[in-house]
């Protein structure tokens, strides 16, 4: 588990290999992400748009951005929490993701919420580098 808090919004992220997906044969490496927002803060929030900066064991970087998460673009009220579910492939063993939500107070301020950076590691890898 990998927990950051940004502004009082804490992200918590639980990665997880799914052999049944994966197949090290090829090259082909997966996991499931599940990330949870909590707003700790005092003010409603909105996530806008995501970033993502995935890192595979070879240093090859993917970047990923777009409106949202998982098709949807959640408000965070007060004490609540948003928790949703995405995944990952490499074509390597293990690797590493990090990045940033976009967020937006009801006034219009707009701000960026770090994403703990996280592990990609399965069961193929010999050396856990991360």
């Amino acid at each position: 588990m990998y927990i950051k808090t940004t502004r009082h919004i804490k992200i918590t992220v639980v990665p997880v290999y799914l052999t049944e997906q994966s197949d090290p044969a090829e090259r082909h490496y997966v996991w499931a992400y599940t990330i949870q927002m909590e707003n700790m803060g005092s003010e409603t929030v909105q996530l806008l748009n995501r970033y993502w900066h995935i890192t595979d064991a070879t240093g090859a970087v993917q970047e990923v951005r777009g409106p949202g998460v998982v098709g949807e673009q959640p408000v965070l009220q007060v004490g609540n929490a948003y928790q949703y579910t995405s995944g990952a492939a490499l074509r390597t063993p293990s690797g590493i993701m990090t990045g940033k939500y976009e967020m937006t107070t009801q006034q219009g301020e707009r701000f960026f919420v770090d994403i703990p950076t996280f592990s990609l590691d399965s069961p193929d890898q010999v050396n856990r580098p991360n």
